[in-house]
């Protein structure tokens, strides 16, 4: 009853220190200092310069959650750790005619075609780049944090403030994410 992806062990490189506390999993590194909540039915021991996560005893009832349990706990301490020692970045395309992007502190001011410009604040533990793009794209976003997670989410909340539009394409989406363009009105024939 194990999980193909928890019986791997997470490497732990240099300079980074893990310390397991009772609820909570403290990961240190070059790039900072991570502390999440230690997840659920599983037992987690650091073995030389590894960790390794096992599934916790518990009824029959339970087998199938501490399998899942067991897949998912080990890949959020391997995000951890790679967090703290790599970092993790996620970058945007700004498409659009008259579309752009300026950071001023920790704001990006973007004009996306509304009649005022949108305020994205930046949630700590992130940082942003705003750079020229080249092509159709007008703009390139970069965001940079060790918390895969928080880098994620603020990708996703800075695209959902103007998705891509099917017809031209136009809109934030991410680098390399293919658009499905649609025909438009056709003419008369």
């Amino acid at each position: 009853m194990l999980s193909r992806i928890g019986r791997k062990p997470v490497p732990i490189p240099d300079g980074v220190k893990v310390e397991i506390k009772e609820d909570t999993i403290v990961v240190q590194g070059p790039k900072g200092r991570l502390e999440k909540p230690r997840p659920p039915l599983v037992e987690i021991k650091i073995e030389g310069n590894e960790i390794r996560v096992l599934p916790a005893a518990v009824q029959k009832r339970l087998a199938r959650k501490v399998k899942a349990f067991h897949g998912l706990a080990r890949a959020l301490i391997n995000n951890w750790v790679t967090g703290v020692s790599k970092g993790f970045t996620k970058s945007l395309d700004i498409v659009g005619l008259g579309y752009r992007a300026e950071l001023k502190g920790d704001t990006l001011i973007l004009n996306l075609g509304y009649s005022h410009p949108v305020e994205f604040k930046l949630p700590p533990g992130v940082s942003a780049k705003v750079q020229k793009g080249a092509g159709e794209v007008q703009f390139q976003i970069i965001l940079e944090g060790i918390d895969k997670e928080l880098v994620g989410q603020t990708a996703a909340n800075i695209r959902k403030l103007r998705p891509p539009e099917p017809y031209k394409g136009k809109g934030i989406r991410y680098t390399g994410e293919k658009i499905l363009r649609k025909a438009g009105k056709g003419g008369k024939k």
